[in-house]
């Protein structure tokens, strides 16, 4: 018997070849490749120490950015905001004489006083600092004129004379020296910006040097991809390419199926219940009821033809269950044996690795095994043996090799010739006279809804074997 390998087997033996011829050019290529690995491993060692060292330094510039400079230049702005709101108050206070103004100038003065303390860590020269001291001390100087001019508002509202020419000097030269602090702030950071952009600059060079060092390592690198590694590459293309081809004409058949099977189906049930009508009518063994019957016959073929395009369109979803993998194995032999027997077939189920358990859909996995059985009768001739088997083996996945557990039918017929091979998959293709050409492709998409793979072995002159690769499962407590 034949037994299923591991993995895509559609262009298993191609695969072979390619690989083999791979594997003799790869022995000669080994210290070249060795010596690009280190080279390459040294390089990018480099480089990330570069990079980080490099990146380090420009988050602790754009730190300074986004949050000192940012800081300071808000400092500058926000005091002369705060002045000329203190210049208002004062001034409302001047003219209505309401208490309200008076106790929230007190309270804004104190606010902004304490303000101005706080601002100190957020600048960032020397030159910000020396303005920020004589700010404190001009903004205490424009307080005392202040409280002079408010104590000689509650005594004489209507005149106050000097006092608010001094605050207003006051207020100007603090206003004058926040000019500067911007003025300051703009010096700070455009050295700021200088020094960014030099160490920019160097990460510039560095990245195009390594840039041009990586890009001589990848020619050398192509190259040798290109002399190893292209013929088994080419197999693996074409067989994504079939796999492409098949998953679209199955796309667009199956739409074509469903809406074709709506329309015969309606159709069809008036047929056949028009039929049983005028059937009761017709005398048994009549030349009519004879051909009432062959009409009722080829109706029921109808009606299976359009059960196949509509499951073949509208797989339904799978109920799982974790059960033994053998358990599918022997409810088919269970149900098809007799059957087979009577047509000089011998079933065979032949006993698999204990322990092993699958979560699939009982009913959907008996489906495709009866199928599966079915054909391998039709291959296999008059008085051939059909195996049924279960074993452990592994499953190629996208993040690697992976366990599976494989349901295998085989037959002892003659092999599938490689023209049919080709077409082996394709729904409506056929080589029986009255297949729809549906099974095999309804038997695919079933087992890709449990996350399997549908795959075959097949040599001329000593059979096929059909296998369903699905993951394995944990029995139920």
């Amino acid at each position: 018997m034949l037994q299923l390998p591991c993995g895509n087997t559609f262009y298993a033996f191609g695969t072979r070849l390619a690989v083999r011829r791979s594997v003799r050019m790869n022995l000669s290529l080994k210290p070249r490749i060795a010596t690009l690995v280190v080279v390459v491993v040294a390089l990018l060692g480099f480089i990330g120490w570069a990079a980080q060292f490099t990146w380090r330094h420009i988050a602790t510039l754009g730190d300074r950015l986004s949050r000192e400079q940012m800081e300071s230049f808000q400092t500058a702005d926000q005091f002369r905001a705060n002045l000329q709101r203190l210049d208002s108050l004062l001034h409302r206070y001047e003219r209505h004489h309401e208490a309200g103004d008076r106790q929230q100038f007190l309270q804004e003065w104190k606010r902004i006083d304490l303000w101005i303390d706080e601002q100190r860590p957020t600048l960032t020269s020397i030159r910000e600092g020396r303005l920020l001291d004589q700010i404190n001390t001009g903004y205490d100087d424009y307080f005392n004129a202040a409280t002079n001019l408010l104590a000689q508002l509650d005594v004489k509202p209507a005149s106050p004379g000097a006092s608010l020419a001094r605050v207003e000097q006051e207020s100007a030269r603090l206003n004058a020296l926040g000019y500067e602090l911007v003025k300051a702030h703009r010096e700070s950071l455009e050295q700021f910006i200088a020094e960014s952009q030099h160490t920019l600059e160097w990460l510039r060079w560095f990245f195009i040097a390594a840039f041009f060092a990586l890009l001589a390592l990848g020619v050398w690198a192509a190259r040798l991809v290109y002399r190893a590694l292209i013929a088994p590459l080419q197999v693996k293309l074409l067989e994504s390419q079939a796999t492409i081809e098949r998953q679209e004409k199955l796309a667009s058949l199956g739409l074509l199926a469903a809406g074709v099977a709506h329309e015969i189906r309606n159709p069809l049930t008036a047929i056949k219940a028009r039929l049983f009508t005028q059937s009761r009518h017709l005398k048994p063994n009549s030349p009519e009821r004879v051909d009432a019957d062959v009409i009722s016959q080829e109706i029921s073929r109808l009606e299976r033809i359009v059960k196949d395009f509509l499951t073949f369109a509208r797989p339904s979803e799978p109920d799982f269950v974790v059960i033994p993998a053998e358990q599918p194995l022997r409810d088919t032999r269970d149900l098809l044996a007799p059957a087979l027997a009577q047509r000089g077939f011998e079933l065979r189920l032949v006993p698999g690795e204990a322990g092993l358990h699958v979560r699939v859909d009982p009913q959907q996995i008996k489906q495709v095994l009866i199928n599966l059985t079915q054909n391998a009768a039709d291959a296999s001739g008059s008085g051939g043996v059909i195996t049924l088997h279960v074993r452990a083996g592994t499953r190629p996945t996208p993040h690697g090799t992976m366990p599976a557990v494989i349901l295998e039918v085989g037959d002892s017929g003659k092999g599938i010739p490689p023209d049919v091979q080709k077409r082996l998959f394709d729904p409506f293709f056929s080589t029986k006279e009255t297949g729809t050409g549906l099974g095999l492709a309804i038997a695919a998409r079933i087992v890709e809804k449990h996350d399997g793979a549908l795959q075959y072995q097949t040599r001329t002159n000593h059979g096929t074997v059909f296998g369903i690769v699905l993951p394995p499962a944990s029995p139920s407590p």
